[in-house]
Parts: structure tokens; sequence; C-alpha cells
């Protein structure tokens, strides 16, 4: 078995729930109170992708919120194999924001892998996100995970995606 140590960063605006969702990740739990992230958050999670004989370990740096990057920011990138973008379905500026930090992303350090979650899937009647504009995000080749870091819909199964991208990058490295 292969082991694989990975840097992953959780990138998106203001309360799009990135924390929430990286809690539901590495211990399954959630919580209703709302606490701001203030720099960074660092976890870990091992996950064993058994069909690539590989046990990745992930080292999560939950960025604070922010719709463009700083200095800041692009400091806490550096390194990442790869990253999770997370957007509000309930709150449509969060895609375009979302948007904005995966172009800055790509054009400092290149094609990296990510996926894509639009969270908050448990409020689906509340979104302002329609699925038109997913489609549009859908269609320049994004993969889109529709999530909830409240009831763990689709959480695991986005990360996990992103975990196998990051494999087969580094195996072909």
């Amino acid at each position: 078995m292969t082991a694989i140590t990975a840097k992953v960063c959780v990138i998106g605006d203001f309360a799009v729930g990135k924390t929430s969702t990286i809690e539901r990740f590495v211990t399954n739990q959630f919580s209703e109170k709302y606490l701001t992230t203030v720099g960074v958050k660092i976890d870990t999670k091992e996950v064993l992708l058994a069909a690539m004989g590989v046990n990745l370990k992930l080292v999560i740096w939950d960025v604070a919120g922010t719709e463009r990057f700083g200095a800041l920011e692009f400091s806490y990138l550096r390194g990442a194999a790869g990253y999770i973008l997370v957007a509000d379905g309930t709150r449509s500026p969060t895609v375009r924001a979302a948007l904005n930090l995966r172009d800055q992303a790509a054009e400092r350090y290149g094609d990296l892998p990510f996926v894509f979650l639009m969270n908050k899937s448990d409020l689906r009647s509340s979104w302002d996100v329609d699925e038109r504009k997913l489609s549009e995000v859908r269609e320049v080749g994004q993969d889109v995970y529709e999530t909830s870091a409240k009831t763990g819909e689709e959480v695991e199964n986005a990360i996990l995606r992103l975990a196998e991208r990051i494999v087969r990058r580094e195996l072909s490295a």
C-alpha cells in the first residue's frame, strides 16, 4: 500500500459552510453554531483508496472566507495538491466569488485538481441558484456536487473524488 500526504485547501466566500463541511468530513459532526474562521484552520484525515492501492493523508487547510485572494490567502495555497471550492446555494453571489477564486488559483498555481461544492442542499427550497446557473458551471468542465454539511449529503463523495484526482496526479508525476 502506497502512503501519500497531500495538502488540500478549502476556499470560498464568507459563510458558505466551508468549516462545517470539513467538520462533517473529518468528524461526521455538524454544529448549528456559526464560528468565523480567522486565518486558517488545519485538520487531517486519512482515506483509504483501496482500488488505487493508496492510503492518502489529507492535510486540510480551511481558509477564511473571501471573494478575492490577497497575499495571505495566496500563501496558504502554496504547496497545495488540490482544493475544495465551496459556494452557498442560498446566495447566488457566492457562486461568482467561488469561480473568481478558482480563476485566481489557476492563474497563480496552475491546473490543480479541485471539486466544486454547492452547499446547503438541505435548504434547497431557499436556493437562489437555479439549474441554469449550475448548468453553466458544469459546461465549463466543473463537477458540481450538491452538498449539505448539515446532513452530510454528498460531502464524502465529493472529497473522495478530489482525493482520487490528487492521487492520479501524484502517481503520474
